[in-house]
């Protein structure tokens, strides 16, 4: 029992001269928040947190200074608190699109110039023959101004979220 008695005595001397470490920061709406756990600060915003060590003295508590502290895996985020992989995952589908349009496209002209190419040597073979091969030309023709409407749009939303990243000062490595 007195060992008991002991130990709950020299806990609660010894409580009151631990430091806490409070870590704040304020959000992209202008939020601040606080926590005693750095772990719980999102990775966009370590890099701008401050902690404030408070240390209990039985006399009260007094405030230590304020300072900057670096999260252990520096995140770089443009004005708006958005990281690389944000900018990835935005600009990637376009990318994709983009690619698989032109390749689409690329192969539909290929193909456009053949059955062209053949329909001068038919010129002057069976009309019924001639008109097929025209109608079929027509659906080739339609299909490439599919691709060049999506690359087009491919095109036009990256030129968007390059101008987005410029103004929101976001790296232009990120859009690559």
């Amino acid at each position: 029992m007195r060992l008991f008695l002991l130990f709950f005595l020299v806990f609660l001397l010894a409580s009151p001269l631990q430091a806490a470490k409070i870590y704040k920061w304020v959000d992209k709406e202008g939020v601040v928040n606080f926590t005693d756990d750095l772990s719980k600060v999102p990775p966009s915003y370590r890099d701008r947190v401050e902690v404030e060590e408070k240390k209990d003295v039985q006399g009260g508590a007094t405030p230590q200074a304020v300072t900057r502290e670096r999260g252990e895996e520096e995140t770089k985020t443009d004005i708006y608190g958005r990281d690389e992989t944000w900018w990835k995952d935005k600009v990637r589908p376009w990318k994709e699109q983009l690619k698989e349009a032109t390749a689409n496209y690329e192969k539909a002209q290929k193909e456009y110039m053949e059955k062209s190419e053949d329909l001068s040597r038919r010129r002057f073979g069976s009309p019924t023959q001639y008109k097929m091969n025209i109608i079929e030309l027509d659906g080739i023709n339609e299909e490439r101004r599919k691709y060049e409407a999506q690359i087009a749009e491919a095109n036009e939303m990256l030129r968007k979220l390059s101008k987005e990243a410029e103004e929101s000062k976001a790296n232009p490595d990120w859009l690559k």
